[in-house]
């Protein structure tokens, strides 16, 4: 399914429960006072009054999205180790190596078959003792003007390579590495 057609289903079941919704509010509404103060003259229910719309005690996301463990997984030199993120089981990493101040190596979605929309792979950089760097990262968004490969070929392209080069200031530095996947988003 493409990203157009999806978009228009989850519009279109918006709609519907929206007015499923406000049926099921004015037939409930009954006898009730305050419900009918809260229907507009044209006997439909103001959404307002039915529908929580802030949430206080959420506070809103700043910043890139990031991993716990990036900034202290003090890998061996030479080696590139995984920090723990939330979408570990969905994808497997192939041929991942550091050299020269860069991190590369390629990712395969295995939950499902579907097209990688957005992806981001981070990285933090150590030095031969061990200590943190500095963190870069490889984001992938899915080109909608290009199409869906599936579309064209059969199936989706599951698989990301990534070259992730560290902090100019330190690359020179750079002889390990941490990586994880902060953002993993497939249809």
């Amino acid at each position: 399914m493409s990203r157009r057609t999806t978009l228009i289903t989850v519009i279109a079941a918006a709609v519907v429960a929206a007015a499923v919704g406000g049926l099921a509010a004015l037939v409930w509404s009954g006898d009730d006072p305050a419900a009918q103060a809260a229907a507009s003259p044209t006997g439909s229910v103001d959404p307002s009054t039915v529908a929580a719309t802030s949430f206080p005690d959420l506070a809103a996301p700043t910043g890139e999205p990031t991993l716990a463990g990036i900034d202290t997984a003090a890998p061996p030199s030479g080696t590139v180790v995984t920090v723990p993120g939330p979408f570990d089981d969905r994808f497997t990493l192939s041929d991942v190596t550091v050299a020269d101040g860069v991190v590369s190596g390629s990712l395969t979605v295995v939950s499902d078959v579907s097209e990688i929309l957005e992806l981001q792979v981070l990285a933090g950089f150590y030095d031969d003792r061990g200590d943190f760097l500095g963190t870069g990262r490889a984001v992938f968004h899915l080109q909608e003007e290009e199409g869906h490969s599936h579309e064209e070929a059969g199936s989706p392209n599951e698989t990301e390579s990534f070259r992730i080069r560290a902090p100019k200031a330190v690359a020179g530095q750079t002889v390990a590495a941490a990586i994880g996947v902060p953002v993993l988003v497939n249809e």
